[in-house]
């Protein structure tokens, strides 16, 4: 769930989405994996963050269900 956006690292984590919700429209300077400061917009990166995510989530339950079957 790692990706790189903006010249940041970035983990696709409740977290990041929480911050990126409660952060104001236009760009905003928030420090990445590594706790560099990036500037970025922060709805493009929660967009990307929600993308990486959701396919994560998506992944991990396909693979729940086929273990559940093998049961």
């Amino acid at each position: 769930m790692l990706f790189a956006h903006a010249g940041g690292m970035w983990r696709a984590d409740p977290e990041l989405l929480v911050l990126l919700a409660t952060v104001p429209p236009g760009d905003a300077v928030i420090l990445d994996l590594y706790e560099n400061p990036i500037q970025v917009n922060p709805e493009l990166l929660r967009g990307l963050a929600m993308q990486r995510w959701q396919e994560q989530m998506n992944a991990w339950l396909i693979e729940h269900e086929q273990l559940n079957q093998q049961r």
